[in-house]
């Protein structure tokens, strides 16, 4: 039983799931929209608008945390220069999914995440 038990496992060990959902969050931040699975994007996106939240203030600790999330200092300063413009009106909401359909090779479901 998963009782109190929250977030998406994906059938990887907690450092693989880290290390997966930092490469999906940088990637998200360096091109604006990616293609990945449904489960994949579904977990990523609440790390996503927890990060994009810390960032529409700009301070030096906040860069600190964004940085302990992300380990990327050029994703990070990507983030601190279009985050707090272009969410400052905004309360929550940055990120959208998109279903595609299955992918050609193994049927797996595919969507876009991508910045509102």
């Amino acid at each position: 039983m998963r009782h109190r038990h929250a977030g998406k496992l994906l059938g990887r060990s907690y450092e693989h799931r880290k290390a997966l959902y930092r490469n999906l969050m940088i990637a998200l931040i360096e091109h604006r929209k990616i293609t990945t699975t449904i489960a994949k994007a579904k977990a990523v996106q609440p790390e996503m608008e927890k990060l994009l939240t810390l960032a529409r203030e700009d301070t030096p600790h906040t860069r600190r945390m964004a940085l302990s999330k992300l380990d990327s200092k050029v994703a990070m300063r990507k983030l601190f220069t279009f985050a707090p413009q272009e969410y400052a009106g905004r309360n929550g909401g940055y990120t959208r999914i998109t279903k595609l359909g299955p992918r050609f090779g193994d049927g797996a479901h595919m969507a876009q995440i991508e910045l509102v």
